[in-house]
């Protein structure tokens, strides 16, 4: 049962440019992002589900989710199919900045591990 008491406003503009400068830095080229709703349990010990405002992209055969849970409250995750989902470790960031930057870089090096890459290996023996 969703929560309707509680009203979570929409990503504004400036939250949406942090996450399209970071993902266009991140990548060279501009992503785009699709805005949703998500239900998510805010209170572990609550059976209440909320309505989140919510971001998603998918790039490189990876998909993206960064959920707003209130004012300045943020959480992320990526995932590549059902069985694959990654947070960052952190249940919560108060800047956007932050949460999106971390989960880039986790989302890059789990990409490297599962490629196989080690730090000093040469581009010859990446490919």
């Amino acid at each position: 049962m969703a929560d309707t008491a509680q009203t979570i406003p929409d990503f504004n503009s400036a939250e949406r440019w942090v996450i399209e400068s970071a993902l266009k830095e991140r990548y060279g080229h501009i992503v785009t992002i699709e805005l949703a709703d998500s239900e998510l349990k805010l209170d572990p010990d609550a059976p209440v589900l909320t309505v989140c405002p919510t971001v998603f992209w998918s790039e490189r055969g990876c998909n993206f989710l960064i959920f707003k849970t209130g004012e300045d409250r943020y959480r992320s995750q990526f995932f590549y199919g059902d069985e694959e989902h990654f947070g960052t470790g952190r249940d919560e960031y108060d800047e956007l900045a932050e949460c999106v930057g971390l989960l880039l870089q986790l989302q890059a090096d789990h990409e490297k591990q599962r490629l196989g890459v080690q730090t000093g290996m040469t581009g010859d023996q990446i490919n």
